[in-house]
């Protein structure tokens, strides 16, 4: 005779002490692993863990998994300086936060891409990213956004030996500073225009 007050098993939880991840699909897991190896620094262990989620997610047609996997592929990539795998995952990742209209992931995939280009020394293609950057900063009204891209900006000018436009850069930086009542700074970036424009 069946007893009424039994708990149905869809609705008993894990005892306390067992872990929740062995619900997780293997995609999850391989996600979460690679997250916890990468913080270890065991990058090459944490691409193939990515990778796997990333093959999983694929299988399941999980589009923000997919995104998910591919950036942090990306990251375990650019840690271990293969730049140019890096820069396929962001894309892949950039695409899918594109069709989801995810502008704040589209400028952090850009930030990362760009990081990436630079290391490869093509400074044009991370330029033309870190204008897109600028433009996105600009219309957000987000100062202190455009001022990091804007460093860096002036960075990969001087790197080219291109000191004016080193020294313009510089000097927005110190406008923005000087509009915001930060002297100091203002002044740190100017000296850093005057100083590009006297090797120039």
């Amino acid at each position: 005779m069946a007893n009424e007050n039994i708990q149905p098993l869809e609705s008993l939880k894990p005892m306390a002490g067992e872990s929740a991840s062995e619900d997780l699909d293997p995609a999850r897991k391989d996600y979460l692993e690679g997250r916890k190896l990468h913080s270890q620094g065991e990058y090459a262990q944490a691409a193939l863990a990515f990778h796997n989620a990333l093959r999983g997610f694929e299988e399941q047609g999980d589009e923000q998994g997919v995104a998910n996997a591919a950036d942090r592929l990306g990251d375990a990539c650019f840690a271990r300086g293969e730049y140019a795998m890096a820069i396929a995952n962001f894309r892949r990742a950039f695409a899918v936060c594109e069709k989801e209209d995810d502008s704040f992931s589209q400028l952090s995939l850009n930030k990362k891409m760009a990081a990436a280009y630079r290391q490869l020394g093509d400074r044009e293609k991370a330029l033309e990213l870190l204008f897109d950057m600028l433009e996105h900063y600009r219309l957000t009204n987000n100062p202190k956004g455009a001022v990091e891209v804007l460093v860096v900006i002036a960075e990969i000018y001087a790197e080219q030996g291109d000191r004016v436009r080193a020294a313009d850069a510089y000097r927005s930086v110190a406008s923005i500073h000087a509009r915001f009542k930060h002297a100091r700074l203002a002044a740190e970036f100017n000296q850093q225009a005057e100083a590009l424009e006297r090797e120039a």
